[in-house]
């Protein structure tokens, strides 16, 4: 979401007198975990967030990482009584908790945030089909290639996030579904390509499109 967007829902939880509480997060601290009971949600001002879920062994999936301007833990506003994954801060966050009750009769009377809330979610739906389509039918180095632009936002509204929050190669292999040695193996070749370089960060060059689009 763009600066601009995020004021504007800031703006509209302030406007109607939600009732909400902030929370500072320290790097890998749960926000919620998986069974946890869905009582609000949650929106993130600043920070990154990463989203995963476990199976009955531990067995962890990454499912995305979300920045400034994202909800989570909106299924508690269609009736879901637990939460189905768990959030945890990969880096410094602040987030917004809203009760359930307050924020449904904040989408009732204010409109505009109504409108930003419907778009987020259909934006959200979106993304995550197409990430389920690119894990079914795409190679490890495509699937890395567009985890690493999701990441730097390339696509949405606004510039582009070029130098992405620090986040581990081994964090990457489980979003893209594979082993840290072959991100290693990609990571190093995108390098040697100009598609990414370090300074002070991990930054990513538009020109790693290439390898998405390319068949």
């Amino acid at each position: 979401m763009s600066t601009k967007a995020i004021m504007n829902v800031q703006g509209f939880l302030d406007s109607v007198g939600v009732t909400k509480r902030v929370a500072e997060l320290r790097p890998r601290e749960a926000i919620f975990r998986q069974g946890d009971p869905a009582t609000d949600i949650l929106y993130i001002q600043n920070g990154t967030v990463k989203i995963s879920v476990s199976n009955k062994t531990g067995k962890e999936a990454v499912l995305e990482i979300l920045a400034p301007g994202n909800f989570l833990g909106e299924g508690c506003l269609t009736r879901q009584p637990f939460r189905t994954t768990t959030a945890t801060a990969v880096t410094s966050s602040t987030v917004l908790l809203i009760e359930k009750k307050e924020m449904i009769r904040a989408l009732r009377v204010a409109h505009g945030l109504s409108h930003s809330f419907i778009t987020y979610a259909l934006a959200r739906s979106i993304r995550l089909e197409e990430g389920l389509v690119d894990q079914l039918f795409n190679s490890t180095e495509k699937r890395l290639a567009r985890t690493l632009l999701l990441l730097a936002h390339y696509g949405k509204e606004g510039q582009p996030q070029k130098l992405l929050p620090k986040i581990s190669q081994s964090m990457l292999a489980e979003m893209v579904g594979t082993t840290r040695p072959r991100v290693n193996i990609f990571m190093n070749k995108f390098k040697k390509l100009g598609f990414i370089h370090y300074n002070g960060g991990l930054h990513v060059d538009s020109s790693l499109l290439s390898v998405v689009l390319n068949e």
